[in-house]
């Protein structure tokens, strides 16, 4: 197959991937690439500051690659790390939840983690790749067939992702249960401020497509959906920013739980709420928000990298 061609960018920060690539156990991988993915910088010109607009700064921005196979591992990278900082935030239950990367190639293929394996033991040799016919074509694991019938629905109706999180996590699910959206009561939750749907028909464990497609159509262009007695999804323009979407989204719900217990919390107003959304909810904030937890967790814990 014909591969796309990757542009190439200013050379920011060199991605740590010639050590990484043999150690991935992915044998369709080279043992000794040229490492070309590297960190772009933000250095459009600063418009000039008036009391309603962001002041610019110069930030890394998601990196892009020449080759395929390292845009392949630094996605499996993400995904093993997303994994394990979900498991530190406790959004592990049981054999529930999944992330998924969409193959960099085979664009309508996914990694996921294996079912029955816990979040916290993920490392990148451990993914497994899922065709669009749900048959996993690398690895020696099963799918969770809730997560093929997510996940691949979603992916289908949002060329434009690469990554979905979904998980049980405690107060999502909790505030799931009331059948209603986020208020904008706080900074951060105005990150999904008209930027989040509420799925109101569970119907039990989802193992069927047509119920992935409609949890798809309800989600539509927005970043996250509350699926209601269920918990939470988001998506991504890559894993790093659905997987901080969706601690972000949980973090959210919690802070309303708690508000409501204690009082009448006070809303933002929809200008200011709206404004906020533009400065905190865009890809790249999503994207620049997780790479202090990614840096944190590889130090933490450098086998996932395996």
């Amino acid at each position: 197959m014909r591969l796309r061609q990757y542009p190439r960018v200013h050379q920011y920060l060199s991605l740590s991937l010639a050590t990484t690539l043999a150690a991935s156990g992915d044998t369709n991988l080279p043992q000794n690439p040229t490492v070309s993915g590297h960190f772009a910088l933000d250095t459009q010109t600063p418009p000039v500051r008036t009391k309603r607009t962001m002041p610019q700064f110069d930030r890394p921005m998601p990196p892009v690659f020449e080759r395929v196979e390292e845009e392949r591992l630094h996605r499996k990278q993400r995904l093993a790390a997303a994994f394990r900082l979900f498991a530190r935030f406790g959004f592990s239950e049981g054999i529930a939840g999944h992330i998924t990367a969409r193959d960099p190639e085979f664009t309508d293929h996914f990694w996921v983690n294996p079912f029955g394996m816990y979040f916290g033991h993920i490392r990148v040799s451990d993914l497994i790749l899922v065709d669009d016919t749900g048959e996993v074509v690398k690895g020696n694991r099963p799918v969770n067939q809730a997560a093929f019938a997510i996940h691949s629905q979603v992916h289908n109706a949002r060329p434009d992702i690469i990554a979905a999180a979904h998980a049980h996590s405690l107060y999502g699910k909790a505030w799931s249960s009331l059948g209603r959206l986020l208020d904008p009561l706080t900074q951060d939750a105005c990150t999904f401020y008209e930027d989040h749907s509420l799925f109101d028909d569970y119907k039990g464990v989802v193992l069927d497509t047509s119920e992935g497609k409609r949890i798809a159509e309800v989600l539509g262009d927005r970043k996250a959906v509350i699926l209601r007695n269920h918990g939470l999804l988001t998506v991504g323009h890559s894993v790093d920013e659905a997987a901080w979407w969706f601690i972000t989204f949980e973090r959210s719900c919690q802070a309303q739980l708690l508000a409501e217990a204690a009082g009448k919390p006070i809303s933002i107003d929809p200008e200011n709420a709206r404004l906020a959304q533009t400065q905190i909810g865009t890809h790249s904030s999503g994207w620049f928000s997780f790479q202090p937890l990614y840096d944190r967790i590889v130090r933490e814990e450098p086998d996932l990298l395996e």
